[in-house]
């Protein structure tokens, strides 16, 4: 299995080499988070999450959302999940956002083949759109490699097209979707994957 780093200044790092990064990628950091970490963990993944979907969902919907799923009891049963990791995304020891991959395969994942999923990914609106979250998914598609992995996936919500235009430009292909309830709304995530 991958062993995880607890710090890494991903600017510095090999998987970046070559790549033309603006001056917004300098000081880039992502740092592993443990259950000391758990209070700006919960805050920062509900500020991305109320950022990204609370004009689409009523508002009974999301703060559901926010007390259950992003909860401290749920978040820290996660962080203590084997196989699952969370990193805080920080520039200049700023915290700007999130992601969680997990490195043991989920119930998605083909049977035959070893999968590495994308769980979430999340920045602050003023930070997207600079080339972080290109940075974060190369992160995570480097991890995947590291630790054996036959592909990397991920469920992106089928209404947030910008995303899917994004992970398409990166090589994903859908292979399936499933449903979710974001409160009382049955959602649905479309499951894209890459070979790594």
């Amino acid at each position: 299995m991958y062993a995880p780093f607890a710090v890494l200044p991903i600017f510095d790092q090999d998987f970046l080499t070559g790549s033309a990064m603006g001056a917004i990628l300098k000081d880039i950091t992502i740092v592993q988070a443990f259950l000391h970490n758990l209070p700006e963990l919960q805050d920062i993944a509900r500020k991305t999450f109320a950022e990204s979907f609370a004009a689409y969902n009523t508002p009974e919907d999301m703060q559901h959302y926010l007390e259950v799923n992003l909860g401290q009891a749920q978040l820290e049963l996660e962080l203590s999940e084997e196989g699952s990791f969370f990193y805080l995304v920080k520039k200049e020891g700023i915290l700007i956002g999130y992601l969680k991959i997990n490195s043991t395969p989920g119930k998605e994942a083909a049977h035959t083949e070893k999968g590495f999923e994308l769980e979430r990914i999340y920045l602050l609106k003023a930070y997207q759109q600079h080339g972080i979250g290109q940075l974060l998914f190369d992160f995570a598609k480097s991890m995947a490699a590291e630790s054996g992995a036959d592909y990397l996936w991920l469920g992106v919500w089928e209404q947030n097209t910008g995303a899917i235009r994004f992970y398409e430009r990166n090589g994903m292909q859908q292979f399936g979707a499933h449903s979710f309830m974001l409160g009382k709304d049955r959602q649905t995530d479309i499951l894209m994957r890459l070979n790594v």
